[in-house]
């Protein structure tokens, strides 16, 4: 079989990265289940601007770098200092729940302000200066992972933080085109000529394996997922519909750990309000549908929300009344049973910026990913986060 015809005629081949060691990686899955928890990673793409996001509304220095694009009206003051951008209303209750954990100021050494290499980072849990080929949820599944649906994306492309060394999640953003690809006469025919002596040759044997492996996914979302479809109302956009089949996957019971999503646009160098409070609104609207549909499902004890960006913004406007490309940002933690819920740590002073007039990092990004792997899924971090980090107590 021709590689390039295979992956050409193949729609379902854009939802697994293919790595000539996968084989191997059957020799080395963990034969343990993955376990119940689940972690749901929402990607803010493009920088989302913190300081408009948990707004410092008491603060004088806020108002003056921000002349006409510091937010002034219906702040939601959650203290005497931060307060959430009106469009954040949704997710009021989540805070005054304790179902919300607020991290501020987090960031890493030496930031990049890059789009692509700052993701990068954040999906590697790499250094500024270090340049990884695997994600961390990618090793992760390296170590603890059995099947590709244990780890699923909702988009057609498959992230770097889902990549890993010898094994990777899957992708997909319609589970019912999965599950109909996979039915093509293309795959069946190819199938028909596989056999055992196929997975010991160097060009078609990690291609064979990737579509049992695709094939047996496909059959296996389609099945379960049928059994249990949303009644919640969601809004009509493509973030919402991510989570609703997030919600369906999780509420149907999915061998599946980790899911992630994305929500892009918020690369915000010109007008920056409008298209922010849009954005702000289609996150919270949809989140607080998500977090009600797994209650009503008794899913939400069960469930961690991790919400990033790869970067925040500059502090000061720009003459475009937009933010150009910061540093350190906020991080949103939501679930049950959160141990220090509402502000984890205040935010950094707007008076002591860095040299490029950005906040300060206090808290590492990969230090949020090994509390998580430990205190909440239960591996140790060795191997997964290069770098030992320090515990926090969030969760």
């Amino acid at each position: 079989m021709d590689r390039r015809k295979f992956i050409k005629n193949s729609a379902l081949a854009s939802s697994l990265f293919f790595v000539p060691n996968f084989v191997k990686a059957f020799e080395n899955v963990a034969t343990n289940q993955l376990g119940y928890k689940r972690l749901v990673i929402v990607q803010l793409a493009g920088g989302n601007d913190g300081l408009n996001t948990i707004i410092p509304h008491n603060n004088d220095l806020y108002y003056n770098a921000r002349p006409q694009l510091a937010i002034t009206k219906d702040i939601i003051k959650l203290n005497d200092d931060l307060g959430f951008h009106p469009s954040l209303d949704p997710l009021r209750s989540l805070f005054d729940n304790g179902e919300l954990s607020i991290i501020n100021n987090v960031g890493y050494p030496n930031p990049v302000r890059s789009h692509f290499r700052s993701m990068d980072i954040w999906q590697t849990a790499s250094g500024s200066g270090e340049y990884l080929q695997s994600g961390w949820i990618g090793r992760y599944l390296d170590q603890h992972g059995e099947k590709p649906y244990n780890a699923m994306e909702m988009d057609e492309q498959l992230s770097l933080a889902m990549k890993g060394e010898y094994f990777n999640g899957i992708a997909t953003n319609d589970y019912k085109v999965l599950y109909n690809t996979a039915k093509d006469p293309y795959f069946k025919n190819v199938l028909s000529h596989y056999n055992d002596a196929h997975l010991s040759e160097h060009n078609l044997g990690y291609l064979y394996q990737t579509m049992i492996e695709a094939k047996s996914s496909a059959n296996y979302i389609f099945e379960n997922t049928n059994v249990k479809s949303s009644s919640e109302d969601y809004p009509q956009n493509n973030f919402a519909k991510q989570l609703k089949n997030v919600a369906q996957f999780i509420n149907s019971g999915l061998d599946t750990k980790v899911f992630y999503t994305s929500l892009g646009g918020f690369d915000t160098h010109a007008n920056q309000n409008k298209k922010q409070t849009q954005l702000l609104s289609q996150y919270a609207k949809s989140v607080s549908a998500f977090v009600n549909d797994l209650k009503q499902n008794n899913a939400f004890e069960n469930t961690l929300i991790l919400t990033f960006s790869e970067f925040g913004r500059r502090v000061k406007q720009n003459a475009a009344n937009g933010t150009d490309h910061g540093s350190a940002n906020n991080v949103f933690i939501i679930g049950k049973n959160l141990k220090q819920a509402g502000f984890y740590n205040n935010l950094a002073s707007l008076s002591d910026l860095d040299d490029n007039g950005d906040l300060k990092y206090s808290v590492d990004f990969r230090s949020i990913y090994s509390t998580i792997l430990k205190k909440w899924m239960n591996v140790s971090a060795k191997g997964i986060i290069p770098k030992e980090q320090k515990s926090l107590k969030f969760i």
